[in-house]
């Protein structure tokens, strides 16, 4: 194992990592900028109103992107056990 290829193994882990948990960022900032710009407009200072709608939009997020997520994992991981002998050395 030497330190490139450690480096290129650490780059894909960092780039599965982005990939995976992007869909559930991007929903997470898209509906908490609209509560927020909704806030705003109407003066409404709940708190629940800023957790509730972001809580529901991820679970409906996760559920949507299940096999997707899943899919990358198992890939990934069925590589990295794929290749387990370059890694003993």
């Amino acid at each position: 194992m030497n330190p490139a290829f450690v480096q290129s193994l650490a780059f894909d882990v960092f780039k599965l990592v982005l990939l995976v948990s992007a869909p559930v960022l991007i929903v997470s900032l898209v509906v908490g900028l609209s509560v927020s710009i909704l806030q705003a407009t109407t003066q409404i200072n709940e708190m629940t109103l800023a957790y509730i709608p972001k809580i529901v939009a991820i679970y409906v997020t996760l559920i949507i992107f299940a096999g997707f997520i899943v899919d990358r994992l198992m890939n990934f991981a069925s590589g990295i056990f794929g290749d387990f002998s370059r890694f003993i050395q």
